[in-house]
């Protein structure tokens, strides 16, 4: 893995696993802190490289009924207080180029979305911002394919990338990871990152929304780690069943301590094969 650059701060390869969390869509900013506050202390005890996640909006909805954030405006502002008080870099995704330069100005990774992936000059623009970017694998692509946005990105200027396995569409309403896309996509030379709770997705599963099944999220978390995954993108929070967005597939945020022990352990374990 070639280093990676995240704000002030760079991380040569397989120096400690990468832990992408937060919740789903932004809803009540003492909850987002809180939960930035949660998981960057569990980060630090179990060797973690911590990122905060969340939306500000949530353009891949099943309706036009569902929950889609607050808005770039009042939630860049959020954002930007969890990255001050908190003192961790921010991820969040854009879904078109008007909204890259506000963005850039918050966070420290900009996100292109699995399903906008293939959308060039989004990648493009994206890349020009010097910003590190997480490109998340589209469910319809293969691994191999992916090679071609990393492509992209660093033929317009960008140095720091990852990529997210997010799962591949396995017939209606359901998802599949192959495990193998780790070490296919290793000569891509970047982190890989696993998203464990939207592989958990039943996409449009309840009709007007997804569903999903967060009681495999441990299984699918630790079998990223043994096929030498470099970190581990997971959507959490106090009670996720209350929240208007992914309710059905967010990890609840108790679970994540037991759950990061056991990957820290993994990653050690990993490391010291190669």
């Amino acid at each position: 893995m070639a280093s990676l650059v995240i704000g002030e701060q760079r991380l040569s390869r397989r120096e400690k696993p990468l832990l992408i969390a937060g919740p789903c869509a932004l809803e009540d900013e003492e909850d987002a802190i809180r939960i930035a506050e949660k998981c960057a202390g569990l980060a630090e005890e179990n060797g973690f490289f911590y990122i905060f996640k969340a939306s500000y909006l949530k353009d891949n909805r099943s309706s036009l009924d569902s929950y889609a954030g607050l808005g770039i405006e009042k939630g860049l502002k959020i954002l930007d207080r969890i990255r001050g008080e908190v003192g961790v870099p921010i991820l969040t995704d854009v879904h078109c180029r008007q909204e890259i330069p506000s963005v850039a100005e918050v966070c420290d990774i900009i996100q292109i979305p699995a399903f906008l992936v293939r959308q060039t000059r989004l990648i493009v623009s994206a890349a020009k911002t010097g910003k590190a970017l997480n490109l998340k694998k589209a469910q319809f692509l293969s691994p191999e394919e992916m090679g071609l946005a990393v492509d992209k990105a660093r033929r317009s200027g960008a140095e720091s990338i990852m990529v997210t396995e997010r799962g591949t569409l396995f017939g209606y309403n359901n998802l599949v990871v192959d495990m193998t896309s780790f070490a296919r996509m290793r000569p891509f030379d970047i982190p890989l990152i696993m998203d464990v709770t939207h592989s958990l997705q039943l996409p449009g599963g309840l009709g007007s929304s997804s569903g999903g099944r967060p009681e495999f999220a441990g299984i699918l978390a630790r079998s990223a780690a043994a096929a030498g995954c470099d970190g581990f993108f997971i959507e959490t929070h106090f009670n996720p069943l209350s929240c208007k967005c992914d309710a059905e597939t967010m990890l609840p945020i108790e679970k994540l301590p037991g759950l990061l022990r056991e990957l820290s352990q993994l990653f050690d374990l990993v490391n010291s094969f190669e």
